[in-house]
């Protein structure tokens, strides 16, 4: 059996699986033997939990926090909001995985889904994004991220969707999750941390234009140079990331490795820099977890202002939206993206969460028309 028929074979019989890019393809991880909701009272052992390592590839959690637990983590306090009762964070121990190519090929485009309706309208974001600008004058945040939703109810098939989605938009953090009673799909473009042994590395994104016929990857680069919001606003994020890292990192080995450079995506092109470190000796995965999460690029700066300004305006819980998906080895690697550009699929409900940048310079009009952009690939598939 070819491994895309063990792969829709698996789909098929109902059983948990989770599908997340590697450098060359595709890993399928299946076959858990153990499944661990996260909560307030158990992300702190379930993150200083010590496992044997057998030299396995399989020997590794994979799954996700949501926003609201990686508040929790650093003290942050989210006052109760509208919500689904959807888990906060939800890890995996598989036993199996498979390899797969960049091509899923499967198509079975079986879905019912009604029209989406957008929890924040251009006139109430107009308000929000007024009263964020006022903050930003103030100096309470320099840069803060307006969350808006569109949802709708549906059933759709999430590896139909995955497969279309990675076809169209194969992004480097790409994962999907289907459980029994959830399901996520998602395009990531960014990475929040890969480790490996004591060398850690953050990928922060800032920075975004619509693509058109006219516009290639170095007239893109050239638009980013001269536009003066969007460079404040991606050296804003770098300097912050910075700073998470030394957190952790030992002293001047913290470095960009590489600044300011253009990468394309289905309807969009991002200005990406790239930041590397070396650990301090006994930073424990809890340390790395705190440093870094919630992603700044997907918050504002400076963090802990911004997230408080955020929870007290946003009336609508986040759930996985700008949390992080990932896995951590039994040997202390771990890998994490941020997750955007994602659907949730939760109780025949499928929301879409986007987010962009509020700095001195931003146009409200502007704004609210790149928060479409951003969810305009995910509405496609419906």
């Amino acid at each position: 059996m070819n491994k895309l028929n063990q792969l829709a074979e698996i789909h098929q019989s109902g059983k948990p699986y989770i599908i997340y890019k590697s450098q060359k393809g595709f890993n399928l991880f299946t076959n858990f033997s153990q499944k661990i909701i996260l909560s307030k009272k158990n992300i702190k052992s379930f993150l200083n939990k010590k496992n044997r390592y057998k030299s396995k590839n399989t020997d590794l959690f994979i799954g996700f926090f949501g926003y609201e637990l990686l508040n929790n983590l650093i003290d942050i306090k989210v006052p109760k909001q509208k919500n689904f009762n959807f888990p906060k964070g939800i890890f995996y121990k598989p036993e199996k995985k498979i390899k797969l190519s960049n091509s899923l090929r499967y198509n079975k485009k079986s879905y019912e889904s009604g029209n989406f309706k957008i929890n924040i309208n251009r006139k109430n974001y107009r308000k929000i994004f007024n009263r964020f600008k006022k903050k930003i004058k103030s100096g309470e945040t320099y840069q803060i991220k307006i969350c808006t939703k569109y949802k709708t109810r549906s059933k759709i098939d999430p590896l139909d969707f995955f497969s279309r989605l990675s076809s169209t938009n194969l992004a480097p953090e790409a994962f999907m999750i289907k459980d029994n009673n959830y399901s996520i799909i998602s395009c990531s473009p960014e990475n929040l941390i890969t480790k490996t042994g004591s060398n850690i590395s953050t990928k922060p994104i800032a920075g975004t234009v619509k693509k058109t016929n006219n516009l290639n990857k170095l007239k893109a680069l050239n638009y980013f140079r001269k536009n003066i919001k969007e460079t404040k606003e991606h050296n804003m994020i770098v300097d912050m990331e910075r700073n998470d890292l030394s957190r952790i990192c030992k002293v001047g080995s913290v470095k960009l490795s590489k600044q300011k450079i253009v990468e394309e995506y289905k309807d969009l092109f991002h200005y990406v820099s790239l930041i590397s470190g070396k650990l301090k000796k006994n930073i424990k995965n809890l340390d790395i977890i705190k440093a870094m999460m919630p992603g700044g690029s997907v918050i504002g700066c400076p963090k802990i202002s911004t997230l408080n300004l955020l929870n007290n305006q946003e009336k609508e819980n986040r759930n996985i939206y700008t949390g992080s998906f990932g896995y951590i080895k039994f040997n202390g690697d771990m890998r994490f993206n941020i997750i955007i550009r994602s659907i949730l699929n939760y109780k025949n409900i499928s929301e879409i969460s986007v987010a962009s940048g509020v700095v001195v310079d931003s146009n409200a009009n502007h704004e609210f028309n790149e928060n479409f952009i951003k969810a305009k690939a995910l509405i496609d598939l419906f």
